[in-house]
């Protein structure tokens, strides 16, 4: 009789990630700074208004602009990962992320608002992106994506930490309140580099990727013919000549969308068009955090494999465009069953959110070229900035003005965004089944000649 292997405390299931040096880096300083990250969301917006004393349109303009600035910025930051030393690179703009925070307490008018807003929009989405070319190139396989889903669980809960010390600026309600709680979300960051410079450089590019020096007829290395060789090279391997990777990035990026149902349409719409509380949004807000700090890390399990992030985005597409229609259906009900069905939306919602963010981060490593990991994890990120960007326009002009007809629209785009994901998923594993068996029919061939 054969006794089953018992499975570890789970305890040492949870901290067997951490074993790696570059992932228990990135979650020590993930943790320590993402707090300053929860302090400074729960504020922004009021102390732009009742501090700087902006109106409600220049916020609006302020806000919008920052998320413009990261849609270059995320390019920026994968294309210089590929450059330059990313330890180096994401150390030096997470001290700028810091500084950028703490210059929040000089905003006195619009202009030194935007010139700050955009600044630090800008620096917070390139760090995004070196930080995810070096989770690419640090791990392989299932181990980059476990990477991904651990540090979003640890970001969740250090910004649940940092919305409650947030909301100590908002019970004392004075300029001195928001502006010292500001700066200590600044130095939360900074406190974050104190780790980021223990990062190994095992995320950091050949220092030349492609280089194959090019000599003169004397034996020379001829130096402008080489650095030619090397940008004709690196120009082959652009995620811009991979329709493949734009379409995954395009349908990810309408995807993200959703995270404008959260953050815009979902507090709108309970508040103005349900009988619902408007304490609910907080419930709401609740729930979205305890199921991706649960669930992430191990629903994001396999997606590696290009048929399972393929299946898993097309399990959120159905989860996403129900929760759109069931959200609508929470207008005109009594405040009790309205409450119901706000909590089941969400609920479907949630993990729409974690199965597209599993399947996504297993298809952007697994269809990137690993010569240039940086500039396609680069592209990738700024496809969800700039899904981030529209997202607030689509859900008022979908669901917040049009109702059961809007939420609708809204639910068959998310639909056709997660089915198309999957539909990448799929051709691309029977492309690389092709290439398997191809590969294995002249390993047999070669063999049967060379005997």
């Amino acid at each position: 009789m054969t006794v089953a292997p018992s499975r570890p405390p789970l305890v040492s299931r949870i901290l067997a990630p951490l074993a790696d040096p570059v992932l228990r880096v990135l979650v020590v300083a993930t943790l320590i700074s993402r707090i300053g990250r929860g302090i400074f969301l729960t504020v922004t917006v009021l102390y732009f208004t009742f501090v700087v004393g902006l109106p409600a349109n220049e916020v609006a303009i302020v806000l919008s602009l920052a998320s413009a600035a990261g849609v270059l910025s995320s390019l920026a930051g994968g294309w210089l990962a590929d450059r330059v030393s990313a330890r180096a690179l994401l150390i030096g703009l997470s001290v700028a992320d810091g500084v950028g925070l703490i210059a929040y307490v000089f905003a006195g008018d619009f202009v030194t608002a935007l010139v700050i807003a955009v600044s630090v929009g800008a620096v917070e989405q390139a760090a995004n992106a070196t930080r995810t070319a070096i989770i690419a190139r640090a791990f392989t396989g299932e181990r980059r994506v476990e990477a991904r889903a651990v540090l979003r669980t640890v970001t969740n809960l250090s910004i649940a930490v940092g919305s409650g010390i947030g909301a100590i600026a908002l019970v004392v309600g004075t300029p001195e309140a928001y502006r010292a709680i500001i700066v200590g979300a600044g130095v939360a960051y900074l406190l974050g580099v104190t780790q980021l410079v223990r990062l190994p450089r095992t995320g950091d590019a050949p220092a030349r990727l492609l280089a194959t020096p090019v000599t003169t007829a004397t034996g020379s290395t001829d130096v402008a013919a080489s650095a030619r060789a090397e940008r004709a090279a690196l120009r082959a391997h652009s995620p811009w000549r991979d329709p493949r990777y734009l379409l995954l990035t395009l349908c990810s990026a309408v995807f993200g969308m959703q995270f404008g149902v959260s953050d815009v349409g979902v507090p709108l719409w309970i508040a103005h068009h349900t009988a619902a509380p408007e304490v609910l949004v907080a419930f709401v807000l609740v729930l979205n955090t305890a199921i991706v700090v649960l669930f992430q890390v191990p629903l994001s399990r396999g997606t590696h494999d290009l048929r399972v992030a393929g299946r898993v985005s097309a399990i959120a597409a159905w989860l996403m465009a129900g929760a759109c229609v069931v959200y609508a259906l929470a207008a005109g009900l009594p405040a009790w069953a309205a409450i119901a069905v706000v909590l089941v939306a969400a609920l479907s919602h949630a993990f729409a959110e974690v199965l597209s963010q599993a399947g996504g981060w297993g298809l952007s490593f697994e269809l990137a070229d690993p010569v240039r990991a940086g500039t396609y994890q680069g592209v990738f990120s700024m496809g969800y900035s700039l899904g981030a960007m529209c997202a607030p326009l689509v859900v008022a002009s979908t669901a917040l003005e049009h109702g059961l007809a809007g939420w609708t629209v809204l639910g068959a785009i998310f639909l056709a965004s997660g089915l198309g994901t999957w539909a990448i998923a799929r051709r691309a594993a029977r492309a690389a089944d092709e290439r398997v068996s191809g590969e294995g029919k002249l390993l047999r061939t070669g063999s049967a000649v060379s005997s």
